[in-house]
């Protein structure tokens, strides 16, 4: 009995060093001098149709190559705990499962190039944190998702080529320099290597990341082809992405209303950033911590502009830190950072009334302090009904930058009866809500134009507009208050300095102070002003400097077609003797006996003569002349 159990336990330490390879595949162990070693399995038969499932266990490389395997199932590897190399490689598969990775721990190379694969499951690499190489080479993959840019940090090696890619999302550029914020330098150790040859780009905005690094010198990232081509659109069909211009590609750039900003406790404060690129840029706040701060508003007033408003009610030292304004499109991604500090501290004291004036009794006061909590004291005061009201101010800085204290507060007798600051103000309207879309139109150096909306107010309701210079809240000197109603909707406010920053508030009757509708504004500067008057009358100069040569060479043609038009229009009698010819007739007279005669030639009358020269030639030609002995035949005209 002993003898057959020594036996089964050589059998079973047999079985454990020589682990059983499948039919289909070769196993070949590469041992080493003091024992160690790793083995690999490779499985290229034909026929093989699935993954094999029978795999020793202690396989560090596994190649199932030229294969009629089609499907990679759900956890085909997971007790090859030390697999480090995976080939699946020139068979047909067309389907990878979510987990069919699950868990290689240790594995570092995926190959699965020559397949039909489509879609690949990127979700499933979370189950390969050391994996460094990933080759999708000649495949039929169309996409690649913004949601696989997690999986793809630490790849070093990722090639894409040879598929039907035709774009790339813009944020994975993002997890290599110099995108992602570390510098570009030349001794660089660690090079990533893409793979993104053949495959049918469109160059757009998307690319925008890729051109500009096959267009870097000196770059971490290396491209196993550097001769990539665009395929569309038409105009950028077989352009060489190094020398693509790719238009409508702005990177965006961020401002912000002020980098500083101090503002007392318990206020509310308002960061604005603007952003300018194209494709219209997106805005998020966060934190130095890289938190995120939702109570935002945006808007984009047009195409390439946004703007972001992030507001903090009743600021505490808490909120104290930086703000970051991160404006992102296709093109590129850019920051600006706004330091908010809180200054002083906000208290109120409240004492409460006393039964009767001469009972001598006392009574508690209370006062809260927002950094040390509620303090309780005892004093003896008479008995009035008292409301604390705690004023919060701004002082005068040379910056610019609001800074508070706090005023003494303010007693007011009234009737009997207790009634806290708390329940004053419950039972106040919140008419300030009421008055919206506060906006200053029209702007000069000394005036602007005041519009807003009251809906809900009648529109004979009282309201007071209250401006003055920023920062200077409270300074009665500065202050000037306007009367109106509600129904107006507009006003003009005068008397304002050039080149100034204004805080303006519509107060209404029974609003709470804290709650009334401001808005800042800038007038113009003089120099702004006047110069905009120069400038146009230096271009209205210029025109007509341009303009009088012309007008008076207009008017020299026009005088001298008149005048050349007079000279040559003689009066009739000029025109009658030089424009035409009288014509004669000289004749022979009739021949007479006389031997001497005196004349031998006649006239013809005028009229006659005219008549013969409107003749034709033949009539002409047919009257000859007298003939004589000595004479020859003669024809005058």
């Amino acid at each position: 009995m002993r003898q057959i159990l020594r036996m089964l336990m050589l059998i079973c330490c047999f079985n454990t060093a020589c682990p059983f390879c499948p039919a289909q595949c070769t196993c070949v162990f590469h041992g080493r001098s003091d024992g160690t070693g790793t083995r690999t399995v490779l499985c290229n038969d034909p026929d093989m149709s699935d993954i094999p499932v029978n795999v020793p266990v202690d396989t560090v490389k596994l190649r199932v190559e030229k294969t009629a395997v089609r499907r990679v199932p759900t956890e085909a590897f997971y007790y090859l705990t030390e697999l480090r190399y995976l080939w699946i490689t020139y068979n047909s598969i067309t389907s990878v499962d979510m987990g069919s990775f699950y868990n290689l721990k240790l594995l570092h190379e995926l190959r699965l190039d020559g397949n039909m694969i489509s879609m690949f499951p990127w979700e499933s690499l979370k189950e390969t944190p050391l994996l460094r190489t990933l080759d999708l080479h000649n495949n039929r993959l169309t996409s690649l998702p913004a949601e696989a840019i997690p999986y793809l940090v630490k790849i070093t090696y990722l090639d894409l080529s040879s598929n039907k890619l035709a774009t790339l999302p813009s944020d994975l550029m993002d997890i290599w320099p110099p995108f992602n914020g570390e510098p570009v330098t030349a001794n660089t150790s660690q090079k990533v290597v893409l793979g993104l040859q053949d495959n049918p780009w469109i160059c757009d905005c998307k690319l925008s990341k890729l051109i500009e690094i096959s267009k870097m010198a000196v770059t971490p990232v290396v491209l196993m082809d550097l001769f990539l081509t665009c395929s569309a659109p038409e105009n950028l069909s077989g352009v060489l992405f190094q020398r693509a211009e790719l238009d409508n590609c702005v990177k965006p750039s961020v401002m912000t209303s002020a980098t500083k900003i101090t503002s007392p406790l318990g206020s509310n404060v308002l960061l604005r950033c603007d952003a300018t690129g194209f494709p219209t840029p997106s805005l998020n706040w966060a934190r130095s911590d890289g938190s995120l701060v939702n109570n935002t508003v945006q808007e984009s007033p047009g195409d390439g502009i946004q703007w972001s408003i992030m507001s903090v009610h009743g600021i505490l030292h808490k909120d104290a830190g930086d703000y970051i304004c991160k404006a992102k499109n296709d093109a590129g991604a850019a920051k600006a950072t706004i330091s908010l500090s809180v200054a002083g501290t906000m208290s109120s004291t409240i004492s409460t009334p006393m039964p009767s004036a001469g009972t001598g009794s006392t009574s508690p006061d209370w006062t809260y302090n927002l950094e040390r909590g509620l303090t309780v004291s005892t004093s003896a005061v008479p008995m009035v009904q008292t409301t604390a009201v705690a004023v919060l101010t701004k002082s005068k800085t040379t910056s610019g930058v609001q800074r508070g204290s706090l005023k003494p507060a303010k007693i007011q007798q009234g009737g009997e009866g207790r009634k806290f600051v708390s329940d004053e103000n419950s039972k106040k309207s919140d008419v300030s809500n009421l008055v919206k879309d506060l906006e200053i139109l029209e702007e000069t150096s000394d005036s602007a134009v005041l519009v807003w909306t009251a809906e809900g107010l009648p529109k004979n309701s009282p309201l007071t507009v209250v401006y003055t210079p920023y920062g200077e809240d409270g300074e009665d000197d500065y202050k000037r208050t306007v009367e109106t109603t509600a129904g107006s909707g507009k006003i003009l406010l005068e008397e304002l300095s050039p080149g100034m920053r204004y805080s303006v508030c519509l107060v209404a009757k029974g609003s709470a102070a804290a709650k009334d509708p401001c808005i800042d504004f800038y007038t113009l500067d003089n120099e702004e002003e006047g110069g905009q008057n120069q400038f146009f009358i230096i271009i209205s100069g210029i025109a007509c400097a341009l303009a009088m040569p012309l007008i008076c060479l207009l008017l020299y043609k026009i005088l001298a077609l008149y005048c050349k038009v007079s000279e040559a229009t003689p009066d009739e009698e000029e025109l009658e003797k030089e424009s035409y010819v009288k014509f004669e007739t000289i004749n022979m007279k009739q021949r007479t006996m006389n031997p001497h005669p005196t004349e031998l030639w006649a006239r013809r009358p005028t009229h006659e003569s005219e008549r013969l020269l409107l003749c034709s030639r033949s009539s002409i030609d047919s009257q000859m002349t007298f003939k004589s002995d000595s004479s020859r035949s003669e024809y005058l005209c």
